[in-house]
């Protein structure tokens, strides 16, 4: 018997080990200890933590590595970002929106993120942002899962021509029905538009993700319309509420009520760490808001919470490297979800869990699965967590697409543990 690829001795993040991973034709076809067979390829992760490829469920690839074009954000706010935003769109040709987001998809197949949901602005008669993304999505295919989502950041009922142009964008072959009820001119314009909005996604058969209150008015509150409109439409499971941020500022009583209804309605939930917990609380004092969502409580609940990457040096956020793990790493210190099995879950966040809100086919380790996945340079997933794990291999469909050098770490050096047995940490009793 011959494979295409066989991974010998990887370590599982389900804390399985010495696992050998045979790849075949694409897929994963075995997952056993000690494969006797001959492969085009073997690769020995010696015990490393092998992973599912990192997903990034909300992105903005139209906007991305355009920092300091036509000017630089000053205020950090989201306003200014949208208005800075609004001055380049004018400027934007077909072939730098490509360039630039093929450099991105490079950055990020070298980080192991092989899967991207990014919003694509609609409020442009145009639509260059549109058909741009459409031509990098076909170019990408075969290294990345790209779904696009068609998003009015004007507001679908605020822009004069985007209730048109949403749907020219489904037309041409857009995959997800996007909105942002918080920027309607009144908070019933934001209502109308969700449900405007879902039922266009009900007709077509198609996704839901609203950029849902990214404020921090505890009075924006689109995502129990959401909610509302995700059950009364039979759409549980395809709708997702990105950002959530004002439930970061609303009191615990109206909370209370707000979370069981999206847990009923089957609403799914990303937060953007980075950019929610640089753009919020802009116009606070002391005590100054960080406004990433309530993580925690959203997962207690039984709602499925994905960690998006949202930006990357572009209008809103000058920083971003494309790393998936640093979303994570951030998101676990800002929702204080520091227990082992809170981290580990985070890292379930940037993995399985945003694979969950993309209905990605094919994804996760076990037989049958596409071969798709990354040996990181962790013995876990809280180190990689940590450490911000080097990339060792990225594969995709049985075939290595990118490969990076270990880095020494100061656990590796001469006389220090490599490991470290959490127990030897815990309380001696006398």
């Amino acid at each position: 018997m011959s494979f295409d690829l066989i991974v010998k001795n990887a370590r599982l993040p389900d804390g399985r080990t010495s696992i050998d991973i045979a790849c075949e034709g694409g897929r994963i076809v075995a997952m056993e200890p000690n494969i006797e067979a001959e492969a085009g390829r073997v690769i020995d992760a010696g015990g490393k933590l092998v992973s599912p490829p990192f997903v990034d469920p909300h992105f903005h690839m139209d906007a991305t590595l355009s920092l300091g074009l036509p000017r630089l954000n000053t205020s950090g706010t989201l306003l200014e970002g949208i208005a800075l935003w609004g001055e380049l769109k004018p400027l934007l040709t077909h072939e730098a929106v490509i360039e630039r987001a093929l450099r991105y998809c490079d950055l990020a197949v070298s980080q192991g993120l092989l899967a991207i949901r990014s919003h694509v602005d609609i409020c442009d008669d145009r639509l260059l942002a549109v058909e741009a993304l459409l031509d990098v999505k076909e170019r990408v295919k075969d290294y990345i899962d790209l779904q696009l989502v068609a998003f009015p950041q004007d507001g679908y009922y605020r822009f004069p021509t985007s209730v048109q142009n949403l749907d020219r964008a489904l037309d041409m072959g857009v995959d997800v029905v996007g909105g942002i009820p918080h920027f309607e001119r009144t908070m019933a314009d934001g209502a109308a538009s969700v449900k405007a909005l879902c039922e266009i996604a009900a007709a077509r058969g198609l996704l839901v993700d609203m950029h849902c209150d990214e404020s921090d008015d505890p009075m924006s509150r689109h995502i129990e319309t959401l909610a509302y409109e995700t059950q009364r439409l039979g759409l549980k499971g395809r709708v997702t509420g990105s950002h959530l941020t004002s439930m970061h500022s609303m009191d615990n009583y109206y909370v209370s009520k707000l979370i069981p209804l999206m847990a009923e309605a089957g609403v799914h939930a990303i937060a953007n760490p980075l950019i929610n917990i640089t753009i919020q609380g802009r116009h606070d004092t002391y005590p100054k808001r960080r406004g990433m969502t309530r993580v925690p409580e959203l997962r207690a609940a039984g709602i499925n919470v994905g960690f998006g990457g949202d930006c990357v040096m572009d209008p809103w956020y000058s920083l971003g490297s494309g790393d998936m793990l640093e979303v994570a790493h951030m998101a676990l210190h800002v929702g204080q979800m520091t227990s082992r099995e809170a981290m580990n879950w985070c890292f379930e966040a940037v993995t399985n869990n945003s694979a969950r809100i993309m209905h990605l086919d094919g994804y996760g380790l076990e037989p049958g699965c596409n071969a798709d996945f990354v040996v990181l340079q962790a013995a876990d997933p809280i180190e990689a967590l940590r450490l911000k794990a080097a990339r060792l291999f990225v594969v995709r469909r049985g075939r290595v697409i990118a490969e990076g050098a270990p880095r020494v770490s100061a656990l590796d050096l001469p006389g220090r543990p490599a490991l470290v047995d959490p127990a030897s940490y815990a309380p001696h009793t006398h």
